[in-house]
Parts: C-alpha cells; structure tokens; sequence
C-alpha cells in the first residue's frame, strides 16, 4: 500500500495530511513549519510511519505578477520539505493541475474545490458530524489544500 504525505506550504505554518492510496485520510494538521521538518527528518512525533513512502508538495507557480516575502518564504520552506523527505518519492503538484484536475477548470476557486472534494467522498455525509464522523471530519482551512494535492498526485502519478 502507497501512503504520500501531503503538504500545502505556508510561509509560517504548513498544512499536512496522510492519504492512503485507496482514498482514506489517515491523519492531517496545520503545524509550524520547523515542527514539521522535524517530522519529515524522523526527528519528532516518532517521525513518518514506515509506510509512507510518497510526498506530494504544492508548488508555488509563477504568474507573471510581483511577489512578496512571503511566496519567497513558501518557496524556501517547500525546498527544505523536499529534502528533508529524501527517500520518499517526490511529486510537486501546481495548483492549476489541482483545479483541472478535480474541477476541469483552471479557473476554479477554493470554493469548488472545496466541494469537488466532498463530493468525490459522499457529499455532505463525507464530513458528517461529532456524533457521526465522516473520512472528512474535522478538515479545515488549507487542510483543505493538502487533501487536493494529495487526491491530485495519487490520480495523476504515473
């Protein structure tokens, strides 16, 4: 079985996630980023389980337009990510191949990826409630962005 930690890089915080090859969300967060790199490194929260033998890493892409020190300080962190991760197979995802690929559209929003997502694992049962979980429950923000990267890279690795 193929697990890949996702992750959608931040300048700060990072969004993760573990995702089985057959679609199951095992564990996700959003954590500072040097907690992070201690885990891909093995060096915290008894690092990744043995079974994780994919990353699949957001990439930042180029529009044409200025940028701040915060795409810089993406970029840097995803960098540090990857080789961090060394010994785990390597897939960087750009954002408009999660649009086109959960949405058909490179001009899809958060929004209906969001609902791509869900819909794709049951529809609104996908998140269920408290008493009742879903594999969605307690996704949040950019976790959001993890789990479509991670959808993404799983359905379009060679």
């Amino acid at each position: 079985m193929t697990v890949r930690i996702a992750i959608d890089p931040g300048p700060a915080v990072s969004a993760w996630l573990l995702f089985g090859d057959a679609g199951g969300v095992r564990a996700f967060g959003i954590w500072p980023n040097h907690e992070l790199l201690d885990l891909l490194r093995g060096e915290a929260h008894g690092g990744l389980s043995p079974d994780v033998t994919r990353i699949a890493i957001e990439k930042v892409e180029s529009f044409g337009m200025a940028v701040g020190a915060e795409v810089f300080e993406t970029v840097w962190w995803s960098g540090r990510f990857a080789e961090a991760a060394r010994g785990l197979s390597l897939e960087r995802v750009t954002r408009r191949a999660v649009k086109l690929h959960l949405c058909g559209s490179a001009r899809a929003k958060d929004a209906n990826i969001r609902q791509a997502l869900i819909d794709r694992y049951g529809g609104s049962a996908a998140i269920g409630k408290k008493a009742s979980p879903g594999p969605l429950f307690g996704v949040s923000k950019d976790v959001w962005s993890a789990l479509a990267v991670a959808v993404t890279a799983a359905e379009t690795a060679p």
